[in-house]
Formats: structure tokens, C-alpha cells, sequence
């Protein structure tokens, strides 16, 4: 099994911690002392973590800064912590002792357990396990499975002592392995995208790219955030704006209004209208022109406060797919640049996002445009204005493209200015996308497409999601099943009508 290891220069972060906790006694350098080099410290540090055992007290920190919680698992809270407590006794784990493999093992299991992470494994890895005590054998089998541990056929591992720097190799693997927590283990997507991220990120590996071309693209709705209920978000928000706003509706025109009522038709009935997309467009940017950003950011702030009318616990502006955040995690963490490349506008994604747990910049949120003018413009082409000292940015009210199909690729030309490496969507929207990514690229690259087969946990439908199956098979994506492949969609705290 192959353990993923942080590069981060010469001199590494081992080296860094040891030096600055002390390891070495004193970290003050005498003056006649001879210089060390980078190397010399690396080794050094390397040297003194293999003789120092790892404690309990340190994986616990570990576990603590972890944070599985982030995106609501199984657990309320941080209690995992005293339960796990109770359990050492069983292990024999002291709270200031060192560890020995199978304790750690255990340790990490328990914590996995209370955060809801999926714990089954296969028995292919478990046979080279010796000599291991019975409260032991589910976490080694477990550890060794998911390659957190290289179980070796030594008779000894199971209670040998883990060194620390061995111990950094195992939780650096379980961070990483651990940020995809709400995806369950035997799911292919998983495997392949922890085994595609391990390759390019391997400096010694034939498939490893520079950080400076490690570009990840996302859809938003349905490949990170709630597609439709009843339907998107933008439209929603529209009808909203047209039809039951008391403070605009009186005053949409005749075409807002057209438009709203065929988004309300289509709620009711499952209507499709020629052309709505692009109608959409033009009433959402007619509708909410004359608002500076920062009035139609909270304009779309309060709208995210409506409860969904399909869930329990949850508002608009909540339903992000947990388990595509904690890849949006993940790569990032490993040096991507995450960017949205949505059909939805520009400034309504970037509403969505805010103050939400999704954490990208706006620089990195790309949608359909509308035009911005200065709030003293009025009709005054760019070209003969000059921004005054009052002036504010706002919407100008024209539609200018739908972000979606091959108008993706262009944007991304465009904006991004190189071709990305990863892709996610959901539709056939994202196609073009998705083939733009993965054919005649320099770098190894992948495209993942989400199936919306949960008809239980989400409003899927799985006609739509077969089409998709047979597209991926067809163009070499990589499906990703809502319902088989996640362990969670939106939380423990929340459920479907």
C-alpha cells in the first residue's frame, strides 16, 4: 500500500515542528556552532522522530484539529472525545503513553466510528496480520484496508511501537483519507479520485503536475448544491422576485411576469418551455437591474432564509451535497484552484456562497453576466464615462450569455486561462466541460459526473441518472452515484419530506 507524503520543500514540516516544540532540547544555536544546512536538519529531525515514540496526547490533538464534524456527520459534537476516553481502558491506552501499533489503530477507528464514517472493510488485506489482541482485530483489519497502515506479515507490528515519524505518515494518510468521510469505502469515485490525486501530487511519479496547473472545475447546481425544489435556485428566486415580492411585483414587466409564470407552470406540472433558459436570463438581469452588488447580495441573502418545501431542517440557501464539499476540501489541500463554472448568474452563485461552507473567493465563482455599470452612469456608454467619487457598481440589467454547454469551455478560456485537470458535473450541460478537460491534455485528467439516483435522501430521478450512466460509460467519466457511493447528503440533522 502506498502512503501519501506532504512535500513542502527541504526542509520539512517535521523538521519545522521538531525545532519549534523542543524536540532537540533547546532550539537556541550556539554562535561557534557549526552551520547546518537544510539536509542536515531534515536528517537530523528525521533521526530523532524515528527514536521518539508517538503518545496519545499527540494523536488526540491530531484528532481534535481533524474536525470530521465540519460538514454535520453522525455526531452532535466533540463528545467522540470523552467516549473515546472510556474505551482506552479496554486498549490499555494511556492518556500520556506511547502507542503501540494496534492502540493506534484502535484510537483512529473509535474516532471514526463516532463521526459517523463508514467502517466496513475487505478481509484481502487482513491475512499478513499477526498476533493482534481481540479487541484489536476489527480496527487493524479496518486500518490495513483503507491503507492508513502498511501491515507487514511481522508477527510483531501489531504491538511494536509506532515511532513518530511513522506515526506523521499514518495521520497525514487519515487526514486525507478522513476528508472524504461521508463517502463510503468499497466506492469506486472515491478510490479513483484519492488514487488520481496521490499520482499528481507524487514529485517522483511520472503523472505529477505543478501546483501552478493543479485546476479543479465544479457545476454548481446538482454537483455541489440542491439542483431542484421544485426547482433551481435562480428560478426560484425569480418567481419570488416577479410574483410574490410586494415591492417589485406591482412592478415587473409584462415579460418578467410571462416568464415567472411559465417557472410556476413548470414547478406544477413538469412543463419544459423552449427558450426558458435564456428568457430566464434576460428577466432575472431586467428584474433586479438599478441594485448595486451589494443590495442584490442581500436581497439574495434573505432569500436563502425560506425553508425548502421538500426537507426537514434545511433553508435554501443550506443544501450543499456534503460529500463534494469535503472534496472541494480535499483538493484544496492539496493545491488546487477550485473553480464554479455554473449556468446559474454570476452573482447569484456568488450569493449562494457567501458566508456558507463553501469557502472559495468570488475570483474563483463563474456564471452566466449580466452587464455592471456605475451607479451615476445611466445611459452613457463605458467609454465616455468616468467612475465618480459616489459611484457604486450595479447592475445594468442586460443579459449577456448562459453559461452553460460549450459556453462553459469558452469562459474557462476566457477566465481561467488554462485547461483544467479535474471536472464535476451532472448533466449534459457539463459535457462540453467535461471533454474539454480530459482530451488532449498535457497532464493525466479526469472528469466525474454525479448520478441523481437518491430518491430517498434527495429529489432524484432515476431516468436521468441512467441517461448519465450511459454517458459516462460512453465518453470514459467517471459516475459518481448519489445514493450508493455517499454515506450522507445533507446531514444528519436533515431529512425529506
Amino acid at each position: 500500500m502506498k502512503f501519501i507524503r506532504n512535500k513542502i520543500g527541504t526542509l520539512t514540516a517535521a523538521a519545522i515542528l521538531c525545532l519549534s516544540t523542543g524536540l532537540f532540547g533547546s532550539t537556541s544555536i550556539a554562535k561557534d556552532a557549526p552551520e547546518l544546512s537544510s539536509c542536515d536538519l531534515q536528517s537530523a529531525a528525521v533521526s530523532a522522530e524515528l527514536k521518539t515514540p508517538v503518545t496519545t496526547e499527540y494523536v488526540t490533538e491530531f484528532l481534535l484539529n481533524n474536525d470530521l464534524n465540519r460538514y454535520d456527520a453522525a455526531a452532535d459534537d466533540s463528545s467522540w472525545a470523552e467516549k473515546i476516553m472510556n474505551d482506552f481502558v479496554t486498549a490499555q491506552i494511556r492518556v500520556y503513553g506511547s502507542l503501540n501499533h494496534e492502540q493506534l489503530a484502535f484510537m483512529l477507528y473509535k474516532y471514526a466510528e463516532y463521526n459517523g464514517m463508514d467502517l466496513s472493510y475487505s478481509e484481502k488485506d487482513a491475512a499478513e496480520i499477526k498476533n493482534y489482541s481481540p479487541w484489536a482485530e476489527k480496527a487493524l483489519k479496518w486500518a490495513a484496508d483503507l491503507g492508513v497502515m502498511e501491515v507487514s506479515g511481522n508477527a510483531e507490528y501489531a504491538k511494536s511501537e509506532v515511532s513518530l515519524h511513522e506515526a506523521r505518515d499514518i495521520l497525514y494518510h487519515f487526514s486525507n483519507v478522513s476528508a472524504l468521510s461521508l463517502w463510503r469505502n468499497g466506492a469506486q469515485s472515491r478510490r479513483q479520485l484519492l488514487d488520481y490525486v496521490d499520482a499528481v501530487t507524487d514529485e517522483e511519479g511520472q503523472d505529477f503536475i505543478p501546483v501552478k496547473d493543479r485546476v479543479a472545475v465544479f457545476d454548481f447546481d446538482g454537483t455541489l448544491f440542491c439542483e431542484t425544489d421544485p426547482n433551481y435556485f435562480d428560478y426560484m428566486l425569480l418567481k419570488h422576485r416577479v410574483l410574490d415580492d410586494p415591492d417589485y411585483r406591482d412592478k415587473a414587466s409584462e415579460f418578467e411576469r410571462e416568464v415567472a409564470n411559465k417557472i410556476r407552470e413548470q414547478n406544477e406540472t413538469g412543463k419544459s418551455f423552449s427558450g426558458l433558459e435564456v428568457d430566464h436570463g434576460k428577466a432575472v438581469a431586467s428584474s433586479f437591474a438599478g441594485m448595486t452588488i451589494s443590495e442584490f447580495n442581500d436581497y439574495v441573502q434573505k432569500f436563502k432564509q425560506q425553508d425548502l418545501p421538500s426537507y426537514n431542517g434545511m433553508k435554501r440557501g443550506e443544501c450543499f451535497y456534503r460529500p463534494m464539499l469535503q472534496v472541494v476540501d480535499y483538493l484544496t489541500r492539496n493545491y488546487f484552484r477550485v473553480y464554479v463554472v455554473s449556468g446559474t448568474d454570476r452573482f447569484i452563485v456568488r450569493g449562494i456562497i457567501h458566508d456558507s461552507m463553501l469557502n472559495l473567493p468570488n475570483s474563483q465563482i463563474i456564471g452566466s453576466d449580466e452587464t455592471v455599470v456605475a451607479s451615476g452612469q445611466g445611459s452613457t456608454d463605458g467609454l465616455e464615462y468616468f467612475y465618480g467619487e459616489k459611484d457604486q457598481p450595479k447592475l445594468g440589467g442586460t443579459f449577456i450569455i448562459k453559461n452553460l454547454k460549450m459556453n462553459k469551455v469558452s469562459v474557462i478560456v476566457k477566465e481561467i486561462g488554462q485547461q483544467p485537470v479535474l471536472s464535476f458535473g451532472n448533466s449534459t450541460g457539463d459535457g462540453s466541460m467535461a471533454a474539454f478537460v480530459t482530451r488532449g491534455n498535457p497532464y493525466r485528467s479526469m472528469a466525474f459526473m454525479l448520478l441523481c439516483d437518491d430518491t430517498v435522501r434527495e429529489n432524484g430521478s432515476e431516468a436521468k441518472a441512467a441517461k448519465m450512466l450511459d454517458l459516462c460509460t460512453k465518453q470514459n467519466w467517471t459516475p459518481v452515484s448519489m445514493r450508493d457511493d455517499w454515506v450522507s447528503i445533507y446531514g444528519s440533522k436533515v431529512s425529506k419530506k
